[in-house]
């Protein structure tokens, strides 16, 4: 029988497949029917510091504002004690997910900033959070800040969450920074857990009717787990933390790669968005499938087994790929030349 557990941030899991931040979390039935699929640990929605710090200042308006000058006016404001906030209904809902399911269950902050929401991590630890998945969404737009500071942020924000918390600690990155494996050993030694590559920044679109900036948000293609796969890659046997993939995950394919290239984890979003819950279960029955078609007896066997210091051809990584792969293109005979 094919072994499929895997460690992730120190706990044991019953398989890689880790369904990511998602609605899903967000509805009881959808969290139960995935782990009923097979996911071996869920990550939460995010909580984001703009909520948090938003209620903070609503709360203290209530505290100290209520009084506006008519008595029956003043009485339709919300008393302090009816007023939830995001963040308590945020520990509600951590709390019913413990309650309902087996599987480990991982909180998840997202900010930009090393102030007083981060404080909120000790209660995501006491309301049963397994672990805490760190999403640093910050947009460097000062063009006059080095790559240096930017990378400091982030190194602030993740000491001062591992000062509040004793649970393991993830950073969810992008793919924008100069050096990835250089900024990976540095929040390695900060104290970071793992890691999880990449982030997809939602990127705005132009209205040429309107000519206003709106929200673009599309589901992911498998085409976008191959920079996952690279860095992933390029990081096995060179640090020593948890290496989780994120981006692109649709089918048993794209999840057994990450695993040759050495991830220890693949999270999974869009498909699971697009197919729903059960499509978890066909994509884990394909990777099992193909394990046994290749005789590996356990996950362990096979991670990292085609990561760049284990390949055959280690350059295939690198630059020189870049260039064959632009010698190696013909366009179809259909195309003008």
């Amino acid at each position: 029988m094919i072994d499929l557990s895997t460690d992730y941030l120190g706990i044991t899991l019953k398989n890689p497949l880790v369904p990511s931040a998602s609605p899903l979390a967000r509805d009881p039935d959808a969290a139960k029917r995935l782990e009923d699929a097979g996911a071996s640990a869920i990550v939460m929605n995010s909580l984001f510091e703009e909520e948090v710090t938003a209620d903070e200042d609503q709360l203290d308006h209530l505290m100290h504002h209520q009084d506006i000058g008519h008595g029956e006016a003043t009485s339709y404001l919300p008393a302090e004690d009816s007023y939830k906030t995001q963040l308590e209904s945020y520990l509600e809902q951590l709390e019913g997910l413990k309650g309902s399911l087996e599987i480990p269950v991982i909180a998840s902050l997202n900010g930009t900033t090393a102030s007083g929401w981060i404080r909120h991590a000790k209660q995501l630890q006491q309301a049963g959070a397994d672990a805490l998945e760190l999403n640093v969404y910050y947009l460097p737009t000062d063009m006059t800040q080095s790559p240096d500071t930017v990378e400091a942020r982030y190194v602030e924000i993740l000491s001062e969450v591992k000062k509040q918390v004793e649970i393991p600690v993830i950073m969810k990155l992008s793919s924008q920074f100069s050096s990835v494996g250089n900024f990976v050993q540095k929040l390695e030694r900060a104290g970071a857990n793992g890691v999880s590559l990449f982030n997809r920044y939602y990127l705005p679109d132009i209205d040429l009717k309107t000519l206003d900036v709106i929200p673009s948000l599309k589901l992911s293609t498998s085409v976008e787990s191959h920079l996952s796969m690279r860095w992933i890659a390029m990081l096995y046997g060179r640090v020593n933390l948890t290496l989780a993939a994120t981006s692109g995950i649709h089918t048993a394919d794209d999840a057994i790669k990450m695993l040759l290239a050495g991830a220890d984890v693949t999270h999974m979003c869009s498909a699971l968005l697009h197919h729903g819950p059960a499509h978890l279960g066909k994509v884990l029955q394909g990777i099992e499938q193909w394990m046994e078609e290749k005789e590996y007896a356990s996950v362990a066997q096979l991670k990292g087994s085609v990561s760049h210091d284990k390949s055959t051809d280690p350059s295939a990584f690198e630059r020189s790929n870049y260039i064959k792969v632009l010698s190696s293109f013909d366009s179809p005979d259909s195309v003008w030349r």
